[in-house]
């Protein structure tokens, strides 16, 4: 069925999908009524967009792993809201985009798979959030910090913390706090939760896309049979 290897962690990325413009309406058709329901809600027009260009490509890049035209791949979503293709279950994905950046973890291999990319942007709230989403551990790391190191450094731990929570397919209802990095590496888990197997068996796979544009990706090692994957960066530029 698919055509890459089951050992590989491939990763696409745009850092502005709307270079796709010229496919816009080749997108379009290739998603169903549910996505178009879903893209014609929004108010705005360059959300609308956003939307299409995303899953538009999300189709487009997939089917390149299946032996099926993009607008023939049929979505369902797990109890928890995660899209997984129901003719090809064993391949396993997960989207993230912000604002016009795009990209798309790919694995051919059945796993708990999740994605996050974040640009940086100043917060007031830094305080707020650490103490809503963080764990002790990875409070007192932060707090130890240096006032200019504490954004970069909370970025590059919820991109984490996101990656794992979407893997699961239970998004941040599962509590950020509960998903426990090494925060002095950011390189592990040291907790997570019980129904989640065991920190151990979880890995997290830091992304360099752009400046400014935090990212990460998190799978389990134990059901893809490997210790680490052969991890594969495509950057998609103009059509």
């Amino acid at each position: 069925m698919c055509k890459k290897s089951a050992s590989k962690l491939d990763v696409y990325y745009s850092l502005d999908v709307r270079q796709q413009q010229e496919k816009y309406a080749a997108y379009w058709q290739t998603l169903d009524q549910r996505e178009q329901g879903i893209a014609q809600r929004f108010k705005q027009t360059k959300l609308t967009q956003r939307y299409v260009f995303a899953h538009g490509l999300l189709r487009e890049t997939l089917a390149g792993y299946v032996a099926e035209s993009a607008e023939k791949l049929v979505f369902s979503l797990s109890e928890r809201g995660k899209p997984f293709l129901l003719d090809y279950p064993e391949l396993s994905f997960n989207l993230s985009h912000t604002e016009n950046a795009w990209a798309l973890a790919v694995v051919q291999s059945e796993c708990q798979l999740g994605i996050d990319i974040e640009y940086f942007k100043q917060r007031e709230s830094w305080k707020g959030l650490v103490k809503k989403c963080f764990s002790p551990e990875e409070s007192e790391y932060w707090h130890a910090l240096n006032v200019e190191q504490q954004g970069c450094a909370f970025y590059q731990l919820w991109v984490r913390k996101e990656a794992f929570v979407k893997a699961v397919g239970q998004g941040i209802t599962l509590g950020l706090n509960q998903c426990v990095l090494q925060p002095n590496t950011l390189d592990q888990f040291l907790r997570v939760p019980n129904k989640c197997g065991l920190a151990e068996d979880w890995r997290i796979y830091p992304l360099n896309l752009a400046e400014g544009l935090l990212a990460a990706v998190v799978c389990n090692k134990v059901v893809c049979n490997q210790k680490e994957l052969s991890l594969k960066l495509t950057k998609i530029s103009n059509a």
